[in-house]
């Protein structure tokens, strides 16, 4: 039997790196997926790539109460009730020292990255399956700080806070929620990172973050996705309330 079979699975974010790569191994392993995001194109795309009956998009922004409301209410009029929520957009802001940061820009990392992910589960856990679980990307921007991504390490560092509050909250229906914490991840996100540590000189700073990773290297998103698929499954049905550090050694040192 797959691991997610007649599952229900919603994952915002859903035209990112990770989110169509976790949709594709949800997918591979019985579940049917609701991509959430805020380019309708960019869904499409994922959609007619992923190629498979069980997949749809809604387009929202998960910072918006009523974006929220109707990414969660679609998924239920389509499918039913909820047993898998990845709850995983997420933005990047720019790199500038705290000094200098834009208050502008740090109040959309906050929105996104923050407020989005509260939104998320307050209206995913009345619609989900007891026994259900729900994912949260952080980062390993969650655990340590960096110079340069206050926004972004701030709002990493919250999600950690949500995520505990909601598997006390959850644990009674037996709804497990957990966060995972990648180190940079080989994706468009990290090549705005490195581009906007310095200008022109991203493969520079590629290496400097390698350097600071014992496996020396960055993560793929199908290793994050394998992670996110034991969390949905049944296969870690103990574990609840954890930060699940996924980095190459990265925070170890």
């Amino acid at each position: 039997m797959k691991k997610l079979e007649n599952k229900i699975a919603i994952i915002t974010g859903g035209s990112g790196s990770i989110g169509k790569t976790v949709a594709k191994l949800f997918l591979e392993e019985g579940a049917t997926v609701m991509l959430v995001g805020t380019s309708e194109e960019k869904l499409q795309k994922t959609v007619q790539e992923l190629k498979s009956e069980h997949v749809q998009y809604c387009v929202a922004n998960v910072s918006k109460l009523k974006d929220v409301a109707h990414y969660i209410s679609e998924t239920v009029k389509h499918f039913g009730k909820i047993d898998v929520f990845f709850n995983n957009a997420g933005i990047e802001g720019v790199v500038k020292p705290i000094v200098d940061y834009p208050e502008k820009v740090f109040d959309e990392v906050i929105a996104v990255n923050v407020k989005g992910m509260w939104l998320g589960n307050q209206h995913a856990l009345p619609q989900m399956n007891d026994g259900g679980s729900i994912i949260m990307t952080s980062s390993v921007a969650g655990i340590i700080g960096f110079a340069g991504l206050g926004a972004y390490v701030t709002s990493k560092h919250a999600v950690v806070g949500i995520m505990k509050t909601s598997a006390i909250e959850a644990a009674p229906r037996k709804i497990r929620v957990n966060s995972v914490h990648p180190a940079p991840v080989n994706n468009q996100m990290m090549r705005s990172i490195e581009d906007g540590a310095s200008a022109g000189h991203g493969d520079k700073i590629k290496k400097q973050f390698e350097a600071t990773i014992p496996l020396g290297r960055y993560a793929e998103p199908i290793e994050i996705a394998k992670l996110v698929l034991f969390l949905a499954s049944d296969d870690s049905q103990y574990i609840t309330g954890t930060t699940q550090i996924i980095d190459g050694g990265m925070c170890a040192q």
